[in-house]
């Protein structure tokens, strides 16, 4: 084939930069390589939200698709090690739960963990759940390391301002573009797609396939196309977060703290050189003022500016994929942060829009059509994992609790929940996020006992049973003995 026959290259232009333009360069840029050309449009005028500062362990599978050396990333950006969440005050006040990485226990083919671990604890022989977790144990230690077994499964705190700049080194050295400039008007072509992007200065970008990475002001998927929104604020009533950084006053822990209060929840994100701080409430039971002095009231260390303010409805676009655009980070739509799975979610959709590349010529509506059911499912099933934080709970001490615990609840959770309450069950499909152990970690933390469970864990008999857990406890203590501190990883491995 001479240079003639080749295809042209289809030319991306991704509209704005932040945490979502530059995952989705790096990835395009790093696995489609000449088959694109590839321009990055973004202001030095408009800031970027950056709060995203917590991930979860999908992270290191992008990392390793897009070749990212992980010490040198964790260097850049200031990151620390995470092995879960604390979620404290949820169930009821004074309650603290972990929701950890990794498998829970050990299962069998027939039954999961959990049956095991309720069949010994009706014995009174069983220890808590976070127990028989590597990650929970070594969080609680305040220890961290690597091994060739992988044997800790986490994800990253990062500073996502310092993240963003990171991958845009990544995307400019396989080819990307970055134009500066704010973009002042979308132009659409006769048969409805984008011809181009127009900027202040007069400079038009014309593509073939655009990403709308504008954050809340969607400029291309909404802005331009009109594709509408579907709120899910009926069920995820928060819809504003105050942001603050501040000094460091202790060791990093490696976890997330999620702490519940009166009208929504706080956030405390450890970073090698500082703190990430912020809180996410409903503006119909808390004022803009109290939410200020709940956050303030909560920090450890001293605030390094003014707490930032954001403003959200969650939902998501009707479609992800419209016309010749595709939406990706807040742009796309937005599931509170609870479960740290922002920075995912624009992961997945740069890594599925690779799969289903639309190059120039080809037909693009069934293309679209499954990245679109695909994305769907993913938002559903992550929004249905964050509810079940506020609908299963004791708490009654305001109005906020009150009317998350009577609400009613999408059909997908609601299934979820009744066959774990009447069986223990519970199940990972293939397109779903969560994995078993953090659906069992969640609903055992906020409440929910089973009524029965499966009969095939007394088959073991109490004693077998009872050694068998044992072994666990003295197998996970002993390797959590063997870990280097947190700090004391971070300072040999990966210091900022």
């Amino acid at each position: 084939m001479t240079d003639t026959d080749k295809p042209k290259p289809t030319r991306v232009v991704i509209a704005g930069g932040g945490t979502a333009g530059w995952i989705a360069a790096a990835a395009l840029t790093r696995q489609l390589g000449k088959l694109i050309e590839l321009t990055l449009v973004e202001s030095d005028e408009i800031g970027t939200v950056g709060v995203g500062e917590s991930t979860i362990p999908t992270a290191r599978g992008f990392h390793a698709f897009i070749g990212v050396d992980e010490a040198a990333f964790m260097r850049e950006t200031q990151a620390t090690f995470k092995l879960g969440i604390s979620f404290e005050n949820w169930r009821r006040q004074g309650d603290a739960y972990f929701h950890p990485f990794g498998q829970v226990g050990r299962s069998v083919a027939i039954a999961d963990f959990q049956h095991f671990w309720l069949q010994a604890r009706a014995h009174g022989i069983a220890g808590g759940y976070g127990d028989y977790s590597l990650e929970q144990q070594a969080a609680a230690a305040g220890r961290f390391g690597l091994d060739a077994q992988g044997s800790l499964a986490y994800a990253y705190h990062l500073n996502a301002t310092d993240y963003a700049r990171f991958l845009r080194g990544v995307a400019e050295g396989a080819g990307a573009t970055r134009v500066e400039g704010r973009i002042e008007r979308v132009e659409l072509g006769e048969n409805g797609d984008i011809d181009a992007l127009v900027l202040a200065s007069g400079t038009r970008i014309e593509g073939d396939l655009f990403i709308d990475c504008t954050g809340f002001r969607a400029l291309l998927i909404e802005g331009a196309l009109k594709t509408g929104y579907d709120d899910w604020s009926e069920w995820l009533a928060t819809d504003r977060a105050l942001a603050v950084q501040t000094e460091t006053v202790r060791a990093p822990v490696p976890y997330t703290r999620a702490v519940a209060h009166g009208a929504g929840w706080r956030w405390q994100i450890p970073l090698q050189s500082r703190v990430g701080n912020g809180i996410v409430y409903s503006s119909a039971h808390m004022s803009d003022d109290e939410a200020r002095a709940t956050l303030l009231a909560g920090l450890d260390g001293a605030p390094l500016f003014e707490p930032r303010p954001l403003r959200f409805t969650a939902g998501m676009r009707r479609r992800s994929w419209n016309r010749n655009c595709v939406a990706l980070g807040l742009a796309g739509g937005f599931i509170e942060p609870l479960e740290s799975t922002s920075i995912h979610l624009i992961m997945n959709a740069a890594t599925r829009l690779i799969q289903l590349f639309p190059f120039r010529g080809d037909d693009r509506s069934a293309l679209a059509a499954r990245f679109n059911a695909q994305s769907r499912h993913e938002w559903e099933h992550v929004r249905d994992f964050i509810i079940l934080h506020y609908v299963v709970t004791e708490r009654d001490d305001t109005p906020f609790w009150r009317e998350r615990r009577a609400m009613n609840i999408p059909d997908t959770l609601a299934e979820r929940i009744a066959l774990f309450t009447e069986s223990a069950g519970a199940w990972q499909g293939q397109d779903d996020l969560f994995r078993i152990d953090s659906w069992i970690a969640v609903m055992l933390g906020q409440g929910i006992t089973p009524t029965a469970h499966h009969r095939v864990a007394s088959l073991l008999g109490a004693e077998a049973l009872k050694g068998s857990l044992s072994d666990l406890t003295r197998l996970i203590a002993a390797t959590v003995q063997m870990l280097p501190t947190h700090a004391r990883f971070l300072q040999h491995y990966c210091p900022a």
